[in-house]
């Protein structure tokens, strides 16, 4: 069983701070952590559109601090943690997009290798103490050398995975993005066997909710409900039959709150953070559930894969359990119902 953290005194309120803090998971994590008697400390740059409404919200709720800059900004990033004093540290800020990657590399490894370091540096340095939890992602894998699937009718399938990818697959950092994630994802696990800190690479597999403002490249699972709903045609790589498992941002952020209070017991390790083989589907599977929730077909058109797409990734989230105590509680058909819902109540949001 997983050992529960000393319970810290009413009196006592644990401070977070969090990069990239009016994003989509950043702002939920604000929300969520608000609820729960944290002092929560925003850092974002506001360089992704309409991270500005996400601030909005959160000023509304009221409660949180926002320091606006980038995370390759030492002097910045090192006057926030010496003045912080911050128990948490939670790393969501970065480039999230491979095929932005691809386009601007060199913008893709300053965002995510190189924020990331400034970051670790600046905790190593002023706050040894605080839990660092790091958003890691599943391409750290790459296409899966060694790993074979199979095909059905609407997906694709591991063939001798039947629990999905563990944390001892191989890394192979595939695409510019593969790359510079996987090299933070490597420098935050060696920082707590170098240096002692309580740090922990979390690889998370497709996490989606409200207030996720997908694009074509980043969010998919949004993205098609809000293409869908303005009447736009969405695009299918390849056969559509790839397969990933995904996860409700709220699951996401019982996870975060897990790995904090069981610091001690995962720090200095990698795990697999997703939907896991219950909350996996094919795109084709989710569109035709789009079909069904909303009484009109989706506008689909096909085109070739894109570099490095997985045909099937599915999280073995076995580790989690064991260790942190968490899995997955929101089924596919409920997230997306409540993700479709939200959308359509914010439409207008998109119509720009």
């Amino acid at each position: 069983m997983p050992t529960r953290a000393t319970t810290v005194s009413a009196n006592y309120s644990m401070k977070m701070l969090i990069t990239g803090g009016c994003g989509f998971i950043g702002c939920n994590a604000a929300r969520y952590f608000l609820t729960r008697g944290y002092e929560v400390t925003l850092y974002d740059n506001l360089s992704r559109p309409l991270t500005g409404l996400n601030l909005e919200w959160l000023r509304a709720i009221g409660g949180v601090e926002l320091i606006q800059g980038d995370v390759q900004d030492s002097p910045l990033v090192e006057a926030t943690l010496r003045a912080g004093r911050f128990d948490v540290v939670l790393h969501l800020a970065g480039q999230v997009a491979v095929t932005t990657s691809v386009a601007d590399p060199r913008l893709d490894f300053e965002s995510n290798a190189l924020g990331t370091f400034v970051v670790l540096e600046a905790v190593r340095k002023h706050s040894p103490g605080s839990a660092f939890l790091y958003a890691s992602t599943n391409k750290v894998y790459g296409t899966l050398k060694g790993v074979h699937h199979g095909e059905e009718p609407t997906r694709y399938g591991f063939v001798g995975h039947p629990d999905g990818i563990s944390e001892a697959q191989p890394l192979d950092f595939h695409s510019p993005y593969g790359c510079s994630k996987g090299c933070a994802d490597q420098y935050v696990i060696d920082y707590a066997r170098i240096y002692g800190l309580r740090t922990v690479s979390l690889r998370q597999s497709c996490i989606y909710g409200t207030r996720q403002f997908g694009v074509e490249d980043q969010g998919w699972l949004a993205w098609f409900i809000i293409a869908h709903l303005l009447g736009k045609e969405v695009t299918i790589y390849g056969t559509g039959k790839q397969v990933r498992d995904v996860l409700y941002v709220d699951d996401l952020l019982r996870c975060y709150e897990a790995v904090i209070q069981n610091i001690d017991q995962v720090k200095g390790q990698a795990l697999n953070i997703g939907g896991g083989l219950a909350n996996s589907i094919s795109l084709v599977e989710f569109l035709g559930m789009l079909d069904q929730i909303t009484g009109r077909p989706v506008r689909r058109v096909h085109a070739d894969w894109r570099p490095g797409d997985q045909p099937v990734y599915i999280s073995d989230i076995r580790k989690a359990r064991e260790l942190i105590g968490w899995e997955p509680a929101t089924g596919v058909a409920q997230g997306v119902s409540q993700l479709h819902a939200w959308v359509g109540a914010n439409l207008s949001c998109f119509e720009h």
